[in-house]
This record gives C-alpha cells, sequence and structure tokens, in this order.
C-alpha cells in the first residue's frame, strides 16, 4: 500500500499513514459536528504507531468525551487551526485522522466490511446515512467493550425531522 499522507490547510503541518486503516468511522456526534464544522466526520482509523507527522509540531487540545467520561485529544495546527487527527486514553493504541486533511480524500474507501455510523441519535435532520453499513444510534460498542447492535439500511437513509 503506498504511504498516505496528508496536512494542515496553511501547509505547516503534514503526516504520514504508513498503512492501511485498521477500519473507517462516520460519526454524527455533537462533538464531531462542532469540530468539522459539518454534518459529520469520516474518521479512518490507524494504529498510532503507523501514523507520523513529517514536518511541523501540531498542538494539542484536550476534551473529556461526553459518551465515555475519558479524554481526547485533538492535535491541530496552531497556525491555521485545521484539526489534523485525534488520539484517545480509551482506544491508546489507535489514531483518528480527519479524513478531509489527507491529500486524497477519496483514497479512504467506506465500505461494509470496514466502515461504520455511529451516534446518528444526534445526526442533522438532513444527514444521509449509507446502505449496508453497521448503523449505531450512539457508541457501537459499550463502556465494558461489547458490541451493540446494529441497523442496516438497504438504501441511502435520510435521518428525518425530530419531533419536539
Amino acid at each position: 500500500m503506498p504511504v498516505l499522507s496528508g496536512g494542515c490547510l496553511c501547509g505547516a503541518l503534514r503526516y504520514e499513514a504508513r498503512s492501511p486503516p485498521l477500519r473507517v468511522t462516520l460519526c454524527h456526534c455533537r462533538f464531531c459536528q462542532r469540530v468539522t464544522g459539518s454534518s459529520h466526520l469520516v474518521e479512518p482509523l490507524f494504529d498510532r504507531d503507523d501514523l507520523r507527522v513529517t514536518s511541523g509540531q501540531p498542538a494539542t487540545y484536550r476534551h473529556r468525551s461526553e459518551g465515555s467520561g475519558k479524554p481526547v485529544d485533538l492535535h491541530f495546527c496552531a497556525t491555521c487551526g485545521t484539526m489534523l487527527f485525534m488520539t484517545f486514553e480509551r482506544f491508546p493504541g489507535l489514531c483518528g485522522v480527519s479524513a478531509g486533511t489527507l491529500d486524497d480524500p477519496a483514497c479512504i474507501e467506506v465500505r461494509p466490511d470496514n466502515a461504520k455510523q455511529v451516534f446518528v441519535a444526534s445526526a442533522r435532520p438532513d444527514a444521509v446515512l449509507l446502505p449496508g453499513l453497521n448503523t449505531f444510534a450512539g457508541p457501537a460498542i459499550d463502556e465494558a467493550g461489547r458490541p451493540h447492535l446494529p441497523l442496516v439500511h438497504d438504501a441511502p437513509h435520510i435521518v428525518g425531522r425530530r419531533r419536539s
């Protein structure tokens, strides 16, 4: 597999991933909406040892996850503010990359065998959920590490309006 590379908006920070992602998460939680300024985060997850910063030094912001209560470290460019990747106390061996920071974001394939959609209960009412993917109202696993049962849509699914 070729090395995946990416960086921030101003070019001060660059990184490389030397392995394919272990999996891809499409997260619709409010935290990811705020971090991206969008409807959801497309987050390929890599083995933390396979991702390295090749130029610059990211700044870090520590945030306590509303879901797990554990810290999440956001690594970003102090010059332009681009959030490049996250590391997690709950999953110490993983690093989640913001797919939009890759030089070729389309290189990250979202397929039923490698991806899931999480926290769709928080999704925007106009969010379109992809068919064939395991989909979860909240996290895919509970605090003890046990998996939740997924829902899988046969066709694209619009979340729709919530009742007031």
